[in-house]
């Protein structure tokens, strides 16, 4: 099943997708992708934990994307969509915590951003699968903007280690446990 990001962020200021195919079965791909943490991505994982500082280095990312700063969105299956809202250029955590999805879908505080990050897996008809991740930015009146735009640079410099980290771990893992 392939989430509907639209309906939560029709028009992003920056978008990130990866993709990696896998021989593993759909099921055990998205059992592999949820036991990933933040140890298991050497570069990633030192930044996710520089921009939410506390996290432990073994935290999971499922669990990561579970609770504050984020909230769960939508869940299916085999897909897990999130978001957060703040200020996400600063180096304070300046994140408000949110108490439902409509509140995300609704927030429009001006100078800060609402954030979408989806993982999910796709089951090819030849047994084969395929783990895909997207994360879509929307910045929130002319603050905002600016703070959006000083971060795409560190996003695409940074953006691919979502696909050579932590995908490619979810891939190992899934083909090495599943053989």
């Amino acid at each position: 099943m392939t989430p509907d990001l639209d309906k939560w962020l029709a028009d992003p200021a920056l978008r990130v997708v990866h993709r990696r195919a896998s021989q593993a079965s759909p099921d055990r791909l998205w059992e592999a992708a949820r036991a990933v943490s933040l140890s298991d991505t050497a570069v990633l994982g030192r930044l996710v934990r520089w921009r939410i500082p506390g996290l432990a280095r073994g935290e999971g990312f499922d669990a990561l994307f579970r609770e504050p700063p984020f909230m769960v969105l939508e869940e299916g299956e085999r897909m897990l969509v999130s978001g957060l809202v703040g200020r996400i250029w600063t180096l304070r955590r300046d994140y408000p915590t949110l108490s439902s999805p409509a509140e995300f879908r609704d927030w429009s505080q001006g100078g800060s951003a609402r954030v979408v990050i989806a993982n999910w897996v796709q089951a090819g008809d030849d047994g084969r699968s395929t783990l895909a991740a997207e994360a879509r930015v929307e910045a929130i009146g002319a603050r905002g903007r600016i703070g959006v735009s000083a971060v795409r640079p560190l996003v695409r410099s940074f953006g691919s280690l979502i696909g050579s980290e932590a995908l490619n771990a979810a891939v190992r893992r899934a083909e090495r446990d599943g053989a």
